[in-house]
């Protein structure tokens, strides 16, 4: 149970969700966008989230969308992390966010949920990280849409206000050749040590990583090493260690060392895999 009492909106349309959080903040009941949920219960649990109110997405049509159109593919937000493997358009999506947690709560969490979330994890956000994917984003200005890699900084950069309705990638990037790698310390469903993706693009290897570091990450810095043949494969990974963008995360999942060591180990697997592919 949560442990305090909150107001909860379904709105109908994303007009209808963004008028009624201007009309919540302006009463300072700090509403909060849902998408899934179980991150708000768990959360509430803990005593480490309070609201006066909660706006629940799932009723938006929009943030239900699941439709390939116009050479893109549309993803809404509100659609759950099982909705998604399932359809399974986007492989490397599925590879990716179809690892995360067990079946049951893939069920529940949402995309949008996912790529939003507190915990450093995040693994949906990798696919979206290197197939340069577009966010769509509406708030009191109206819809916005943006390079999802330009607003995900660490986490998604939002004003007051919005939220994420949906994400769109060109279906040119959806069928190249990839890999999505996860490691965990001692089973497949553990939060990972390392969690990877990889995207083989115009003879490049593009890649985005979380687990490493406190929150997901792609560098373009780290590509250039990767793809740099003039370097032995060894050489070429010491590189890349040189632009990780913070320190490597030291905790009971893993140390530091050892988290390095996979990491490593996944750049070696890779590049043997992808090296003379187009």
């Amino acid at each position: 149970m949560i442990p305090f009492d909150f107001e909860y909106y379904r709105p109908d349309s994303i007009e209808e969700a963004v008028n009624v959080f201007e009309r919540l903040d302006n009463e300072q009941k700090q509403p909060i966008y849902l998408g899934g949920g179980s991150e708000i219960i768990t959360l509430g649990r803990l005593n480490q989230l309070q609201t006066q109110a909660v706006i629940d997405l799932k009723r938006i049509p929009e943030c239900k969308a699941l439709q390939l159109e116009e050479g893109v593919l549309v993803l809404g937000a509100g659609l759950s992390l099982t909705e998604v493997a399932e359809a399974n358009h986007f492989p490397l999506l599925t590879e990716s966010a179809g690892r995360v947690a067990d079946h049951t709560a893939r069920c529940t969490i949402t995309l949008g949920g996912n790529i939003c979330s507190n915990l450093m994890y995040r693994e949906a956000v990798l696919a979206f990280l290197v197939a340069d994917s577009q966010a769509v984003i509406a708030g009191k200005q109206g819809i916005r849409r943006v390079v999802f890699s330009d607003i995900y900084n660490k986490r998604l950069h939002l004003h007051r206000g919005e939220f994420l309705v949906q994400i769109a990638t060109d279906t040119k990037l959806l069928t190249l050749p990839h890999r999505g790698v996860k490691k965990t310390k001692d089973s497949r469903i553990n939060y990972p040590l390392v969690s990877c993706a990889f995207l083989k693009c115009d003879g490049r290897l593009r890649l985005a990583v979380t687990g490493l570091c406190a929150f997901p990450f792609r560098m373009r810095e780290m590509e250039d090493c990767l793809n740099d043949d003039s370097l032995a494969p060894e050489e070429r990974i010491k590189q890349c260690l040189r632009y990780l963008p913070a320190p490597i995360v030291d905790d009971v999942e893993g140390s530091a060392p050892y988290r390095q060591f996979v990491f490593s180990n996944t750049l070696a697997e890779v590049i043997e895999q992808f090296e003379g592919r187009d």
